[in-house]
């Protein structure tokens, strides 16, 4: 997880797999954020939340929003794009890690009464998420392409 206000500055996760990755940036203030959260809930090792809870969606996702809102950041204001969630490694849908980080993060976006304004999930290429800080413009790159959320 990571948040700026610096404007010079670019925020890059590589390797969204099954994990989700999320922005958060609000236009008016300069303050984004990024999160690669690997697992959905945190309730399967509470030690591990506890030292890490950007590892988990539920925990990782209010760690990043409380962070970006204490640097100046309006709950109102943010744009919320999100990548990832996908299967690269499930092709028989076993454990839907994927498709549970993503649900999970729709739930805490639901609750705190935010949309996403572009997202590229599901299915199995891997991804790289970049948040451009001077402009809060996303980008997606994954085998070869590269698509602005």
């Amino acid at each position: 997880m990571a948040v700026s206000k610096c404007p010079d500055q670019a925020l890059v996760t590589y390797s969204l797999g099954s994990c989700v990755g999320v922005t958060l940036f609000d236009p008016e203030a300069g303050v984004g954020g990024m999160i690669h959260c690997l697992l959905p809930v945190s309730k399967t090792d509470p030690e591990k939340a506890k030292a890490k809870p950007a590892m988990f969606t539920d925990t990782g996702f209010v760690a990043l929003l409380n962070a970006v809102t204490a640097e100046g950041a309006k709950m109102e204001r943010l744009v919320v794009k999100v990548a990832g969630g996908g299967a690269p490694m499930d092709s028989a849908g076993r454990f839907k890690i994927g498709e549970r980080n993503y649900a999970v993060l729709r739930k805490l976006l639901w609750k705190n009464n935010l949309l996403i304004a572009g997202e590229d999930v599901g299915g199995t290429k891997p991804r790289t998420m970049r948040i451009e800080m001077s402009t809060g413009q996303v980008t997606v790159s994954s085998c070869g392409e590269v698509t602005e959320l």
